[in-house]
């Protein structure tokens, strides 16, 4: 009877800690892969330190932060923190996909700061700059490993945007639940993988489109009508766990498809966001001088 109860116990234990277990495994997977994302992403600031013949280059008194996304309607500023009135420096920049020449403009100083703005483009227009900082006979550039490429977008509005974030992320949260289930030859992956192709499908690939139409000007950029990869993704992953959905119809779990449609998810998502995303060709478009910024 002791054997027995203690037995008990231990089932109950292991009843309890086993999905806890699982539930922090894919936590924190997912938010690592929310990190990831920030960090390689092509739309986030470049950011560094800089010291220009001793004098230090930074951002609001932090790393030197170079925007590489703006919101269609206002000029793009760009500004350095360089206390050190030796420092000075210039940006040039051009459209990207144009015949355009690069355009050179100072970085005037502003008090503590170093400033210059780029002129408002359209939606999806995307630019090319550098920038370029000497003191003395001592040169920097935070962009020498080659011009940064800035996107415009529209705004989209926080009841599109946060509620795709939020499923988007929450789709794959529960991706990586499925995939340990199924791992462990588990029951619940097969609930696990309805409700991922159901936040999946919600979040991708409605709120997703809303997201892109006011961003960019299109509800779908992906096949059949575009090679806008970040569509494109959307698309493979909510085809993987649909087939996944379809080999699990009747009976009991099957769980390699399950874990196929998880695996593809993840490795889809080491593909930075917004890499080879909307953009404008201004080479096939009626040529359009670029205006100056606002004073």
């Amino acid at each position: 009877m002791q054997r027995q109860n203690m037995a008990e116990k231990t089932g109950k234990t292991r009843s309890v800690l086993l999905p806890t277990a699982l539930w922090i495994v894919a936590v924190v997977v997912t938010l690592a892969s929310v990190v990831y994302q920030r960090q390689t992403g092509p739309t986030y600031p470049v950011r560094g330190t800089a010291s220009v013949g001793g004098a230090e280059v930074s951002y609001n008194k932090k790393p030197y932060k170079l925007p590489r996304s703006w919101t269609v309607g206002n000029d793009v500023e760009v500004k350095l923190h360089a206390p050190d009135v030796a420092v000075t420096g210039h940006i040039r920049y051009k459209r990207l996909n144009s015949f355009d020449e690069w355009t050179p403009a100072p970085l005037a100083r502003d008090g503590d700061d170093l400033l210059a703005y780029l002129p408002q483009l359209e939606s999806a227009g995307k630019y090319l700059y550098e920038v370029h900082l000497t003191n003395g006979d001592e040169e920097f550039s935070p962009t020498d490993q080659g011009p940064i490429v800035l996107r415009f977008k529209g705004s989209v509005p926080a009841g599109v945007l946060i509620p795709h974030i939020v499923l988007i992320f929450a789709a794959m949260l529960l991706s990586n639940r499925a995939f340990l289930e199924a791992l462990l030859r588990r029951r619940r992956a097969k609930l696990y993988m309805l409700l991922t192709t159901l936040l999946l499908l919600a979040g991708g690939m409605i709120c997703g489109p809303l997201v892109q139409k006011y961003a960019f000007g299109e509800l779908w950029t992906g096949v059949p009508f575009g090679w806008d990869l970040t569509d494109n993704k959307t698309l493979i992953i909510m085809l993987g766990w649909i087939a996944a959905c379809i080999f699990n119809i009747k009976g009991k779990p099957r769980h390699t498809p399950i874990i196929l449609a998880a695996l593809l998810m993840f490795a889809v998502y080491l593909i930075p966001h917004s890499v080879l995303g909307s953009e404008l060709d201004y080479r096939e478009m009626p040529e359009q001088p670029v205006s100056q910024p606002a004073d």
